[in-house]
């Protein structure tokens, strides 16, 4: 018999328990419906839910209260939750540090002394010294919901410019402060989205949009973005407009400037794929800028200056990437030099420190790295400790030695000094964690996907685990965007693993792992393919013994939770839990909020009718069918989400709490004073994975154990899948 297939027969089998027939069914909030429906090309889709959309009306903050009020007294009944969150907090609470950065005579770092809301920002003159608090974005709230989000220190290493979000928002302010003295200037810069500071001379560039209409913020279609330059201690008013686009409203605007201050460089986009770049030559003083790399077929990343030409990374004619020199007075592709060719691996980045390049690669989804000269020489492979993730490899010209971080899933993000012209690296600080790390391993499978293609997955558990189909496991991916998914140590996944927990992840096709080919094929119209390579994770795990359908989760964020709330409606039947958070949820409405216009070029739109044919078909939102049992279900997202509107997260929940059949909890949780994620409080952080624990563990018949005794046993009447 197929193991495959007997597999889910035992599943089955073991899912009909008198223990999962105790579960109460839940009642949910009633929401609203009403009759409202869109015209697609003549399809009619109903959307009763959209009211929901309105986040700042009365009653979708009624109904917000409500669900709440619902999911928190679901999880306050789960007897271990209070464990759980205690157990998360002694594991958290231990010293991390950033890698150090030298700026002039100071070096910054970042220190979170364990369970502080907020990293602290330090400063040393020299590495001897005694460090000193710069800046505790932890005094900048009451609760730690205000973050910093970016750090600039100006070219001659005077000033720093930083920027602050509130409670998880993309919208930032920028400051300024004066190093030797600490003080904050008057310069207060807003409205800012995706930018930080590009220092030149006695101010910055920046890129802004026009500020929204009171009540729109979190909303409302970003447009227009536009280049300013900033002069301290004047107001942002006067800011000097370098660029704009008034026949372009939907495209985004980053500037930098080359590190000895000569070129002027502006990324455009129109998406999260594709680039543009203009350049000015400041020290010709030039006008106009010059069109050096066409957009938006291609990825077009500067480096730095050699000169007056331009080091440029770029999948022009290279798939995997290339190191190109490119003359801006002659930028025809044609006359491009190649200074690092294309390999058989990703080039996943370059950077520059000391004179040299350091080129970062992907092999199988670990990271390898090499130092070039500028003119293309390989001088040595920096050795790694292992199978992992590195990053830092940039500095100035002038720098002896640099900083990088490496990390593993099992392994703490280490510091290491790197002397650059001895190529030899030594750890700098290592973190102490309280936990045997060196009691996990981690393999990595290659497994086949519904159409041939081979996918590499990680898988890492406890060592001396047994593989008998009865492990909780925890299956995270994302899938698109052209990101890589690497190994990196996550505090909060030992909490999982020390129970005999496997937590997985797949590379799926949609990132960028191996190249753009391996991006293109899980991108608009082959989006499918990436759910069928996460549906195919899912089956190997279960097909192997590492667990079975009735103690897998499914969880992914962002795009992830596009991707974890199309499996689930997909496959119902392959999970006992699915965790969709802050996710793409609805894909006919997406690109009408915030910036959601911009993963057009991922996904398509419902605008044009061969991509809606497509998008109607996986849209979670629209996939959900009545009488369906589906896994119990957490969806997690926030108020304060400007990147993906909450609105997708209510609506999904509001239709699935409709159509859902059978007694598996099909909740939302809605965060306050948060975002997307990037700046969640440590308090926040902690809280939140307690509950996915906790419901996770709940769901799946599995009563984590802490202090004696065996970990992991079933507890009676615990088990409720009800698959």
């Amino acid at each position: 018999m197929n193991k495959l297939l007997l597999s889910t027969l035992l599943s089955a089998s073991v899912a009909c328990t008198p223990a999962m027939a105790q579960q109460k069914p839940i009642s949910y909030p009633q929401t609203l419906k009403v009759d409202h429906t869109d015209d697609y090309f003549g399809n009619r889709v109903a959307d009763p839910y959209q009211w929901l959309e309105n986040d700042t009306a009365a009653n979708t903050k009624a109904w917000v209260e409500a669900q709440n009020k619902v999911t928190f007294a679901y999880l306050s009944s789960i007897p271990f939750r209070k464990e759980v969150r205690k157990r998360l907090e002694e594991l958290w609470n231990y010293p991390r540090y950033s890698a150090p950065s030298r700026e002039g005579d100071y070096y910054f770092f970042t220190k979170n002394s364990g369970l502080q809301n907020q990293s602290i920002f330090y400063y040393q003159k020299g590495l001897n010294a005694q460090p000193e608090v710069f800046l505790d974005p932890n005094s900048l709230s009451a609760d730690g919901t205000v973050a910093v989000t970016s750090f600039s220190v100006s070219k001659d290493h005077r000033y720093v410019a930083y920027g602050t979000a509130a409670s998880g928002s993309d919208w930032n302010q920028i400051g300024v402060m004066e190093i030797a003295t600490r003080k904050l200037l008057s310069d207060k810069i807003d409205w800012v989205k995706f930018s930080g500071a590009a220092w030149r001379q006695d101010g910055f560039y920046y890129s802004r949009y026009d500020e929204p209409a009171r009540g729109t913020e979190l909303s409302r279609q970003n447009e227009y973005q536009k280049i300013y330059f900033h002069k301290l201690g004047t107001p942002q008013a006067e800011d000097q407009l370098v660029y704009e686009d008034k026949a372009n409203p939907l495209r985004y605007f980053g500037a930098g400037v080359t590190e000895d201050g000569r070129f002027l460089i502006i990324n455009v986009a129109q998406g999260t794929s594709g680039a543009q770049i203009l350049v000015k030559d400041l020290a010709a003083n030039q006008k106009d800028f010059t069109l050096l790399a066409k957009g938006f077929d291609y990825e077009y990343s500067v480096v730095d200056n050699a000169g007056d030409k331009l080091l440029m990374v770029t999948n022009y004619e290279a798939p995997n990437y290339r190191l190109v020199l490119a003359d801006p007075k002659n930028p025809d592709p044609k006359g491009w030099k190649n200074v690092i060719a294309e390999k058989p691996e990703l080039l996943e980045s370059v950077g520059t420190a000391g004179g040299k390049m350091f080129a970062r690669y992907l092999k199988d989804a670990s990271s390898r790295v090499y130092q070039y000269t500028y003119d293309g020489k390989m001088e040595r492979e920096i050795k790694l400790p292992g199978i992992g993730t590195a990053a830092g490899f940039d500095g100035y010209k002038d720098n002896r030695e640099l900083f990088y971080t490496f990390t593993s899933f099992t392994t703490p993000p280490t510091v290491y000094r790197y002397d650059i012209a001895r190529g030899k690296s030594e750890v700098f600080r290592k973190p102490e964690v309280k936990f045997n790390t060196d009691g996990y391993e981690t393999r990595q499978v290659f497994y086949t996907s519904k159409d041939g293609t081979k996918v590499p997955m990680f898988i890492v558990y406890k060592k001396g685990l047994k593989p008998d189909g009865t492990n909780p496991t925890y299956l995270y991916a994302y899938g698109g965007f052209n990101i890589n998914m690497t190994p990196g140590f996550s505090v909060a996944r030992m909490a999982w693993l020390e129970q005999g927990g496997i937590f997985a992840m797949p590379n799926l096709r949609g990132g960028g792992e191996y190249g753009e080919n391996w991006h293109k094929g899980g991108m608009l119209e082959k989006k499918q393919n990436v759910f069928d390579d996460f549906i195919a994770a899912a089956e190997y795990l279960i097909s192997n013994k590492y667990t079975s359908a009735n103690r897998l989760a499914v969880a992914g964020g962002s795009n992830g939770g596009l991707l974890a709330g199309a499996v689930m409606t997909q496959r119902p039947d392959l999970f006992a839990v699915a965790f969709p958070a802050v996710g793409v949820l609805d894909m006919l409405r997406y690109h009408k909020f915030t910036v959601g216009w911009g993963w057009a070029v991922e996904y398509g739109s419902s605008d044009k009718q061969d991509q809606f044919n497509y998008l109607i078909r996986y849209s979670p939102l629209h996939n959900l069918k009545e009488g369906v049992q589906y896994p119990a279900t957490l969806i997690t997202t926030a108020d304060h989400d400007d990147r993906v509107v909450p609105a997708h997260s209510f609506k999904f929940a509001a239709t699935l709490q409709e159509k859902h059949r059978g007694n598996n909890p099909v909740l939302i949780r809605i965060e306050t004073k948060a975002g997307h994620g990037a700046g969640k409080p440590t308090s926040k952080q902690i809280e939140e994975v307690a509950d996915i624990y906790s419901f996770a563990w709940q769901n799946m018949g599995f009563t984590p154990v802490y202090g004696d005794g065996k970990a992991g046993q079933a507890g009676a009447g615990k088990a409720q899948s009800g698959k």
